[in-house]
């Protein structure tokens, strides 16, 4: 169960942050809608939220899961792979620090976005990918083990972010899509399938029985749906423009 979350709101400078998407320009006051609507969805599923205020020194400081892995024992401060993001982990560090005593760092040449880490149960799946070096996904591993947690790797063919494709939903439960779905490392999980048009929602956030689903794909919400999980919809358009999705803009504990 989650107690907390850590979120910061879409600075002016959005619009101009990293983005392989394609989708146009993101609308800035529709994003601001659209997160403070997941912000409200944090609360309704009982936690309480701390809000940072916009950075617009840093465009894509509002995806703030890649700075920073929380755990039930330790908080680990990452060291993100795009160099226009590595200013953003300072203040984060400095928001987590109220909530823990055992602060960790990655530390060069290893980098390592959060977002290409998924917990399930007491293990940590870890991406490697554009952002996500072995050296970082080694430093993270030595990390956990540390502190009793177990850990492995996942090499990425396709996608940002591990979770850009795959999300635990407790239960033993993944929702899945793309290469992820035939990964030898998830097979002994429960996959529910997303087909290729339906992809982007395989970013989805488990929050103490409910599962957050990006709005508009409506095959998928059923499969979560049929799976024995309320369901709550989120716009996330303006997001998707900068390659974000909905657990990217939280970071939860």
């Amino acid at each position: 169960m989650f107690k907390r979350a850590v979120v910061r709101v879409p600075g002016r400078t959005m619009v101009n942050g990293l983005t392989q998407a394609a989708l146009g320009r993101p609308d800035y006051n529709l994003a601001l809608e659209q997160h403070d609507k997941y912000v409200q969805a944090l609360i309704k599923c009982g936690l309480d939220v701390t809000i940072l205020q916009a950075d617009e020194g840093y465009p894509d400081s509002t995806f703030i899961e890649d700075t920073a892995l929380l755990t039930k024992e330790c908080a680990v401060i990452t060291n993100p792979g795009a160099d226009s993001r590595k200013g953003e982990i300072a203040a984060v560090k400095e928001a987590v620090s109220k909530f823990y005593s055992k602060i960790e760092t990655i530390k060069n040449p290893g980098t390592l976005d959060a977002g290409d880490i998924m917990m399930a149960g007491s293990h940590f799946y870890i991406g490697l990918s554009k952002r996500t070096n072995l050296h970082g996904a080694e430093q993270m591993i030595s990390i956990l083990e540390k502190y009793s947690f177990t850990a492995s790797t996942v090499t990425l063919k396709d996608v940002l972010h591990l979770k850009s494709g795959v999300s635990y939903l407790e239960n033993s439960n993944l929702i899945a899509a793309g290469e992820f779905i035939s990964k030898p490392e998830f097979k002994r999980y429960n996959i529910l399938k997303v087909k290729d048009s339906e992809s982007y929602v395989a970013n989805c956030v488990w929050i103490n029985g409910t599962v957050l689903m990006a709005a508009g794909y409506p095959a998928a919400k059923r499969q979560v749906e049929n799976a024995g999980y309320p369901v709550i919809e989120l716009d996330m358009s303006e997001f998707r423009k900068l390659d974000g999705g909905l657990s990217c803009l939280s970071l939860r504990f």
